[in-house]
């Protein structure tokens, strides 16, 4: 199941898992290879976001049927989402400044509308066409975040600036802190359906919302430590970062903690607490690019043919309810906020994109409920492989529309 990618992290020294032969490293550069190719050829011939190259390479994968959706996202694979994932998430959160919310505090209000609007849109349109309760609110949940990792990326990579820009981040920040506790809020109610402890199942939660909480604290505060020493363009101040990450991210998984929630939250400490402005190298740095890489070749590849004639016509569904909700929410708010009607038609698009995020949301539905989860796969890994082109070239519609990016960079 998607062996290559599940060695390449070998190329990186990350991890080395026993009986990796020449087949798995000539798998592995072989990934790298094309998703590095594909992505520079769209960048440079169509202007288009390189994620859609990594993407591209992933659904190669999958026609071949080597996709996540094959089998289970466990081990090293797993590894390469969740610490890709951390750094997109961590920097992205680096850029949002809360105080802009009691300034501005529309922005929260939409951005909670819009997120419930989702749930619910995305809920009834399931019940609608037969799913039951259950399946239906896993979906829904499923479908609240935007995907930070997609935003975040093409934003940097095209050097967007401007207001679009800034809110389709903030509501991406702020729409995974909901989408990861409904998670846990479903688990929960999922572990009342099945007769455990209802104590049990109301403290977890609260015990992971708290412990990620106190564990992101710890990561922003010693990289802030390592900032008043280090210049953090310095490539050894970078790799010092990602090991704190690492590390972080090891403490979350033992802990059984949320492995989206704690760089996220540690970025929007560090920018919070401090008023200085962060810059380092992009996803820091090459190891860091590498592995931003293979996340998009990852959730490229987490579809299959037969999953898609089963559940590509619920996906399609619920992506468009999806996108009508949000729609709606920030059309009909985002005037009391100061947004134009150009500005909420972008920002309407730029929150399509919904992909690693959800991922790893199901990927723990999986560990916890499996049987459960596996009715879902053929409609969440459907919709998540579908957005993550779509979405990728939203965003860039919306934020070329809105006039926020910069001159054209190769």
């Amino acid at each position: 199941m998607f062996e290559p990618i599940a060695q390449a992290l070998g190329s990186l020294g990350i991890v080395v898992e026993p009986g990796v032969g020449h087949e798995a490293l000539l798998g592995s550069s072989l990934v790298i290879i094309a998703g590095a190719l594909l992505g520079e050829a769209v960048f440079r011939f169509l202007g288009l976001p390189r994620i859609v190259g990594y993407s591209l390479a992933g659904l190669g994968m999958a026609l071949t049927g080597h996709g996540v959706a094959t089998g289970s996202m466990v081990g090293t694979l797993r590894l390469v989402v969740d610490l890709a994932l951390a750094l997109l998430l961590f920097e992205l959160g680096a850029r949002v400044r809360l105080r802009w919310l009691r300034i501005n505090p529309f922005l929260l209000v939409t951005s909670l509308a819009e997120s419930l609007l989702t749930f619910v849109a995305v809920y009834f349109a399931m019940r609608y066409f037969g799913l039951d309760a259950p399946s239906s609110a896993a979906l829904a949940v499923l479908a609240i975040p935007a995907s930070p990792a997609v935003i975040s990326r093409v934003a940097s990579e095209l050097g967007a600036e401007g207001q679009v820009t800034e809110r389709v981040t903030m509501m991406a920040a702020l729409n995974t802190l909901y989408g990861v506790f409904a998670a846990r809020l479903l688990t929960a109610w999922l572990d009342l359906d099945q007769g455990q402890n209802p104590v049990s199942a109301v403290v977890e939660p609260l015990y992971v919302l708290v412990g990620s909480f106190l564990i992101a604290g710890l990561l922003g505060y010693g990289v802030a430590r390592v900032a008043r020493k280090l210049d953090l363009r310095n490539e050894n101040s970078t790799l010092l970062l990602l090991g704190l990450i690492a590390l972080a991210l090891a403490l979350t998984k033992v802990l059984g903690l949320s492995t989206l929630l704690v760089p996220l939250m540690a970025g929007l400490w560090l920018r919070n607490t401090t008023e200085r402005p962060w810059v380092w190298p992009r996803h820091f740095g090459t190891a860091g690019g590498v592995l931003v890489l293979l996340l998009f070749v990852i959730v490229g590849s987490s579809w299959s043919v037969e999953g898609l004639a089963v559940g590509g016509g619920l996906a399609l569904v619920a992506m468009l309810a999806r996108f009508a909700a949000k729609g709606v929410a920030v059309l009909s708010l985002g005037w009391f906020s100061g947004q134009s009607w150009r500005q909420g038609i972008g920002l309407t698009l730029a929150l399509t994109p919904l992909s690693a995020t959800a991922l790893v949301m199901y990927a723990d539905l999986q560990a916890s409920h499996a049987g459960f989860a596996a009715q879902l796969a053929p409609v969440a890994f459907s919709a998540i492989a579908m957005m993550e082109l779509i979405g990728a070239l939203a965003v860039l519609l919306a934020l070329r529309g809105a006039g926020e990016i910069a001159a054209r960079r190769t």
